[in-house]
């Protein structure tokens, strides 16, 4: 079978190189079994090469299927077989979800090279990056919207007033004071959906003072069916925060997931640290991210592009703002939130620069 020349350079180079390299890379015997694993593809997957061996890829990852494929293709023709933005979940790793390219390129009649580069970080980026952009030009367009809602609402809310006073009957000026209840409401939403006004007023603490003020209030409006944890990373070094905004996005994202749930299920408050992370366009030597993780339905697939955007909610009742605002807040002190949804867990993080 003819190779090219980067596929003949590793199948010829030694163990010791390839395990230099950060492209996962494997070896598959005819039948899909692992024959070799590099050092990158044990970390990937996490497992040793000797308990790899003799394996198939359904029992290394889930959802085995894209790998399968284009390693049959590689089999049966003589070029290399490309797929791209695969998900891949390790079995060893349930917890991790990752974006990858993969290549499947022939040996020989016997054996294929599967190479595997994880791009889940760059397509995190990109994704961040365009929904800072379409954030950007949608606030831009609700702040117009706002400043044109309210100009007629105040003169609605001027009139009624004037309306009241000639009014002797006090029925009647019943009627007048739900039109100024009523125009008050619609400002306040109008006022949430523009996102805060005061700019954060950052001061050193511990991102775990949040947390917890975030914590007794959810436990104080849950359900005795629901149960919230707290899974904290004592390492967290201080850093510098608004505490009243970041609460503000947190309690949304948590009354989010406490309303997923429903009548019974699981809420969990988690930090992690995280190293050389990357927030738009910035980079960071450290960071933390606060998680807010249930085990409800999952978001709805049909909102997921969109679900920051204001106005849009999965719930019947619901109003769409919470997480508009939440990412407002967030952006404003320079950190992003992400999210991972699936059927039984979904995850909201915020992700914030620490300061020092």
């Amino acid at each position: 079978m003819a190779l090219d020349a980067r596929t003949a350079a590793l199948a010829m180079a030694p163990t010791s190189l390839l395990d230099s390299l950060a492209t996962a890379v494997l070896i598959l015997d005819a039948r899909g079994d692992v024959d070799y694993m590099n050092a990158a593809a044990q970390t990937m997957l996490a497992t040793g090469v000797n308990q790899a061996r003799g394996r198939g890829l359904a029992e290394l990852v889930r959802d085995p299927l894209p790998l399968e494929q284009i390693v049959a293709r590689a089999i049966e023709g003589t070029e290399p077989i490309a797929n791209r933005e695969v998900r891949l979940v390790p079995t060893a790793r349930g917890d991790v979800s990752l974006t990858v390219d993969c290549t499947a390129s022939p040996l020989d009649a016997e054996r294929v090279l599967l190479e595997i580069s994880d791009t889940t970080r760059q397509q995190r980026i990109s994704r961040d990056n365009a929904l800072l952009t379409q954030l950007g030009g949608s606030r831009l367009m609700v702040r117009q919207l706002a400043h044109e809602i309210k100009n007629p609402l105040g003169g609605l809310r001027g009139a009624a007033q004037l309306l009241e006073r000639e009014l002797p009957d006090e029925q009647l000026r019943e009627y007048t004071g739900v039109i100024i209840s009523e125009a008050d409401r619609l400002t306040a939403l109008v006022d949430s959906m523009a996102g805060p006004k005061v700019l954060p007023q950052k001061v050193p603490m511990n991102v775990h003072e949040i947390c917890e003020h975030v914590f007794h209030l959810l436990r104080g409006e849950a359900r005795a069916t629901v149960l919230v944890e707290r899974d904290y990373d004592p390492s967290v070094p201080e850093g510098a925060f608004d505490k009243n905004q970041l609460v503000q996005a947190l309690l949304n994202l948590a009354r989010n997931a406490l309303q997923a749930v429903g009548d019974r299920g699981r809420i969990t408050l988690r930090t992690r640290v995280a190293s050389n992370a990357s927030i738009g366009l910035d980079r960071h030597r450290l960071a933390v991210r606060v998680e807010v993780e249930d085990n409800g339905p999952g978001v709805p697939e049909a909102i997921r592009d969109s679900l920051f955007y204001p106005l849009v909610t999965g719930r019947a009742n619901g109003t769409g703002l919470g997480l508009a605002v939440a990412q407002e807040i967030v952006t404003r002190n320079g950190g992003a939130i992400e999210f991972q949804s699936e059927p039984g867990r979904t995850v909201f993080c915020i992700l914030l620069p620490l300061e020092t």
